[in-house]
């Protein structure tokens, strides 16, 4: 049995004895909107959405995602932070914004004072990948082309202070190669395929059905160890960068003072889609990788990261401007 199957059951098993107002709470009683922080069709919409259309057939309410892109998703986040504690309004967040940017720029709200965590759903890596055309087959191809044709290559990723950002700029530093990075408001993979940019660094979800098909080549994923959804693919770690790791996550999210009684009933709906076999399928093929922690644990890593992230922006000479 799946491990997330197994905590899904206890949970709920726990949540029936523990808690009868999450069980018999009227919550919803009109639409829910599920705020993302990207454009649609990037990685942080595509999974939003798979979680609203379960939520809305569980719960009989419309579950809408609603798109508000821009600053590496923390508009949303702040839309989110001052929004009423009614559990109308629900955060699915990555990590950048709540996690990297506070080491960037001063942000209108407080990644751990200001909201209710629920539940960290999903993990996934990044990939490198880059332009059919160029004679690139690796990690090792890159730095000698980026050696060879100074000034010439440019990386794109979702945003400014966006995992991929970090790990681009910390491997430029790591390689002693220089690449210009076209911060983008979400997908920046049609452009690698155009040829726009050269390069680009994405969420595996997004960036492993286009290597698939054979539209963009992938040459490493950013996880320490290769990922189980993409084992061809090499790890950075490989390419002879020990210890070099920037991966993604998406977590549930909701304004502080949100009623208790809400936000166990969310992660409990979030569980069983975790849970579902056809899901947990349908989310290795999209490269992401099952978590399903606690509302515990999810702020404890909120709060663990931005330390550890701003370190890595520290040591690599990150600026908002790179």
């Amino acid at each position: 049995m799946h491990p997330i199957v197994r905590s899904a059951a206890a949970f709920l098993l726990a949540l029936g004895l523990a808690s009868p107002l999450a069980a018999q709470t009227n919550w919803p009683e009109k639409p829910v909107k599920l705020v993302v922080g990207f454009t649609a069709g990037s990685a942080t919409d595509v999974t939003a959405r798979i979680f609203a259309q379960k939520f809305s057939e569980a719960w009989g309410q419309p579950v809408i995602v609603e798109n508000i892109a821009g600053n590496s998703g923390a508009i949303g986040v702040d839309r989110v932070a001052k929004a009423a504690p009614d559990g109308y309004t629900l955060m699915w967040s990555g990590n950048a914004a709540i996690t990297i940017l506070p080491s960037l720029q001063m942000l209108p709200f407080d990644p751990v004072r200001d909201f209710a965590a629920i539940s960290t759903s999903l993990s996934m890596p990044s990939v490198f990948v880059v332009n059919n055309d160029l004679p690139i087959k690796s990690m090792a191809d890159l730095i000698a082309y980026a050696k060879a044709n100074p000034g010439k290559l440019s990386y794109g990723t979702p945003g400014v202070g966006t995992p991929q950002h970090i790990a681009g700029e910390l491997f430029c530093v790591l390689a002693g190669i220089k690449m210009e990075h076209i911060p983008y408001r979400g997908a920046n993979l049609t452009d690698v395929m155009s040829g726009v940019v050269a390069v680009g660094i994405q969420n595996a979800g997004a960036a492993m059905p286009m290597v698939r098909d054979g539209r963009v080549r992938g040459i490493g994923v950013t996880s320490l160890k290769r990922s189980p959804n993409a084992p061809d693919l090499p790890t950075v770690v490989e390419a002879g960068f020990p210890g070099f790791e920037a991966t993604s996550w998406f977590a549930l999210l909701a304004p502080v003072g949100t009623p208790q009684p809400i936000l166990d009933k969310v992660r409990a709906e979030s569980l069983k889609v975790l849970a579902d076999p056809d899901m947990a399928k349908k989310f290795a093929i999209m490269g992401l990788d099952i978590v399903g922690s606690t509302a515990a644990e999810t702020k404890a890593a909120i709060a663990g990261d931005i330390p550890k992230w701003g370190k890595v922006i520290k040591d690599a000479g990150i600026k908002p401007s790179n």
